[in-house]
Formats: C-alpha cells, structure tokens, sequence
C-alpha cells in the first residue's frame, strides 16, 4: 500500500513534465501529436463508406442510403480513434510507451484492425440486413451461410486489399512520426530556463 502512493507520485511528475514539453512544440506538431488519432478515425470512415459501397453493389442493395452509409461512417471512426488513442497516443504521452518500434507496431495494428478490417467485417451485418429486408439478393438457407459470406466477400476484400495496406502503413507511420515529436518535445529545455 506503502508504495502506491510515490508511484502515483512519480506518474503524476512524468505527466506533468512530459505535457509542460509538448506544450513547447510548434502548434502544428502538437495538434499531430495530441489529434493524430483522428487522422486513422477519418481513414477507417472512409473505408467504412467504400465496403458499404461495395457490399451494396454485391447485394444490389439501392435504398436506405444513408442509414446504411451513416453508421458504417461514424462506427469504424469512433472505434479506430479510440482505439489508436487508447493503444498508442495515451500510452504516449503519458511515457508508459517508449520504444519506436512498439509504437509503430502499435500503431499498426491498430490501423489494420480497426482501421481496415473492421470496417469491412461491420458492412457484411449491415448490408446483409438491408439486402434481407428488401430482397435485392438471394440469400442464403440456414445451411449456407458461412460459405455464402466468404463467397460474397471475397471480391470485397480484394478490392479492399489497397485501402487496408494504406490505412496499415498511415497509422505505422503516424506512430513513428508521434514517437519522434515526443522524443524532440522531451529534449527541449524547460521554458524560461536560459541554456549556457
């Protein structure tokens, strides 16, 4: 118990010097260094929208639009930001995380996870509703399904591949570029200390 307390001390130090020296960064390195998460947020939307599409097409699904279109929008963004926030900008900032490579591996991850393939697995259910509730497609018996959806999706994910490699290889990048201003914003001198 005893020792909990200068732990808690000791994060609370390291947080508060780490946020003094970021705040010591140019405005636009900060704003990538405290908002990058959004930037995958914003890719996983988009790849959101383009599976939609394509599933849509598959299906031949004409209607309901935007109900379809909104949430496979805003879901994959919410789940990639917090995610990439949760899994890379936190631990970041707060130095629980100090190894480049384990920050681009991270971030990686987290950008072909929930960046590329979550979004794709998240327009089969939405679609496939749509597809069922409007009859636009003949869908499966009970007996077919697994091998019905790996049939219908397999051109998907192909066409998907290119969208997903990016979105990977965006969030690597963005992990090793936070990493770097982290590490430029820990060698700043403090601010209103004069250097000899």
């Amino acid at each position: 118990m005893e020792n909990s307390e200068p732990d808690t001390i000791k994060e609370n130090l390291t947080l508060s010097i780490i946020t003094r020296k970021i705040n010591q960064l140019p405005e636009v390195e900060k704003n990538l260094l405290e908002n990058g998460s959004a930037y995958i947020g914003l890719n996983a939307a988009l790849c959101g929208l383009i599976a939609n599409s394509l599933f849509r097409r598959v299906l031949n699904v004409t209607q309901a639009r935007i109900a379809a279109g909104l949430p496979m929008a805003v879901m994959p963004f919410l789940t990639a930001e917090l995610s990439y926030k949760s899994f890379v900008s936190l631990p970041l900032s707060t130095g629980n995380l100090s190894c480049e490579t384990c920050t681009v591996t991270r971030g990686g991850l987290v950008g072909l996870v929930f960046g590329g393939l979550y979004p794709i697995i998240l327009a089969i259910p939405v679609n496939g509703g749509l597809a069922a509730r409007y009859n636009s497609a003949l869908l499966p018996e009970k007996g077919n399904i697994l091998t019905y959806w790996i049939r219908i999706s397999k051109p998907v994910f192909r066409k998907m591949l290119f969208p997903i490699l990016l979105q990977t290889v965006f969030a690597a990048y963005l992990g090793s570029r936070q990493y770097k201003l982290l590490i430029k914003a820990l060698q700043l001198p403090e601010s209103g200390l004069e250097t000899p």
